[in-house]
């Protein structure tokens, strides 16, 4: 028993020693390359050095006052830190409204990649707000199939339709990647085209795309081939196949909770697409909103996967929401799991009332089969 203890002791020592050293090691090279110390991170590490605990959440932030504000807080430091410690603890990097350039971008996709001598098993990444260009998300989407990553997000970073391209490149057939946020990113109707090729041959099974410009064209792109891949699977099952259909989307639903391996595949789980123009003002006018309308009612009625729809701040019309509303009927009594959705579409006051009735009553009955297990 007393050996027990003393080998806890040592290795709250040896992580000690790790962080502090990291610690030391970042502070130099702040120096070295003029840069100032992000002090959100520095925070981080001696909140870690206190508490004898290893830091496997690295947030790099600007602040927007600094107590130098002669030197800009800069990426190259803690990367060169990560490597000069071979730092292998770290799950999440988080940088925030920090500029990038395509050195700081190309020194992160090295580190990215596993195949140099040391592992830096990093699952998750945020870029937010980090003025990365075409170049640049073309070179990190080049790493990607070499990572260990999960998630990405890049939301307020403007590297439009071209530099979206370069990314799904990267990312065609990524069979590990579960999660990717682009909001805000001035994406455009050509980009709904490249998701919607990208979607069905990769795992990815959560889409976050609020902020952007898809409009009804490029959002109609995007989720065409699921809709269409969700009605012939309908169409191809018997009634006793669709109890097997049920059972295999509640396997992948039980399969991503205990983090299986992740299979290749139109599943789309999560699908956001707030404040994207969807409405009838675009090129194909009224009709554009009533097309998009058609498959994502298809989606809504026969997709298994589907659990998450937000379409806030899109006009789809009053004709486009009744279409929403006997979709989300439908969904109901073919006994689908439950679909949580958030949409404006502009209607009167009795279509609106019958759509959150119909959600309160979703969440009554959620809780009751609670209860009842």
């Amino acid at each position: 028993m007393k050996k027990l203890k003393k080998t806890k002791k040592e290795q709250r020592k040896n992580v000690l020693v790790i962080v502090q050293k990291f610690l030391s090691t970042y502070e130099h090279h702040c120096t070295q390359t003029s840069s100032a110390v992000s002090s959100v991170f520095v925070r981080n590490l001696q909140k870690c050095i206190a508490r004898q605990e290893i830091l496997t959440k690295l947030i790099f932030a600007r602040l927007e006052t600094t107590a130098d504000s002669s030197r800009p807080v800069t990426l190259k430091p803690l990367l060169m830190t990560i490597r000069d410690e071979r730092y292998m603890y770290g799950k999440e990097l988080c940088v925030w409204h920090v500029p990038l350039n395509n050195e700081d971008i190309a020194n992160l996709a090295i580190i990215l990649e596993l195949r140099g001598r040391t592992s830096y098993p990093f699952s998750k990444i945020e870029l937010l707000d980090c003025g990365i260009d075409t170049w640049s998300i073309e070179r990190l989407g080049k790493s990607l199939k070499f990572s260990a990553l999960t998630c990405i997000v890049l939301d307020y970073n403007k590297f439009r339709d071209e530099g979206l391209r370069g990314l799904c490149q990267g990312l065609k057939g990524n069979g590990q990647l579960l999660t990717l946020s682009m909001c805000y990113c001035n994406l455009g109707p050509s980009s709904g085209s490249f998701l919607g090729n990208l979607v069905p041959n990769t795992a990815i099974r959560d889409l976050f795309l609020d902020g952007n410009d898809l409009q009804c064209e490029g959002a109609g792109e995007l989720i065409k081939f699921i809709a269409e891949h969700a009605e012939q699977m309908t169409e191809k099952q018997s009634e006793a196949s669709l109890d097997i259909q049920r059972e295999t989307s509640e396997a992948f639903l039980e399969g991503r909770k205990k983090k299986e391996i992740p299979q290749i595949g139109p599943w789309l789980s999560k699908l956001h697409l707030a404040d994207n123009g969807i409405d009838g003002r675009g090129n194909e006018g009224k009709i554009g909103a009533m097309k998009f309308t058609e498959m994502l009612c298809q989606l809504i009625k026969l997709s298994h996967h589907l659990t998450e729809l937000h379409l806030d701040g899109n006009c789809l019309g009053e004709l486009c929401g009744k279409q929403i509303l006997d979709a989300l009927r439908e969904r109901k009594e073919a006994k689908l799991q439950d679909l949580k959705i958030n949409v404006s579409v502009q209607m009167n006051s009795d279509t609106f009332s019958n759509i959150m009735k119909n959600a309160k009553k979703e969440k009554k009955n959620k809780r009751r089969k609670k209860k009842k297990k």
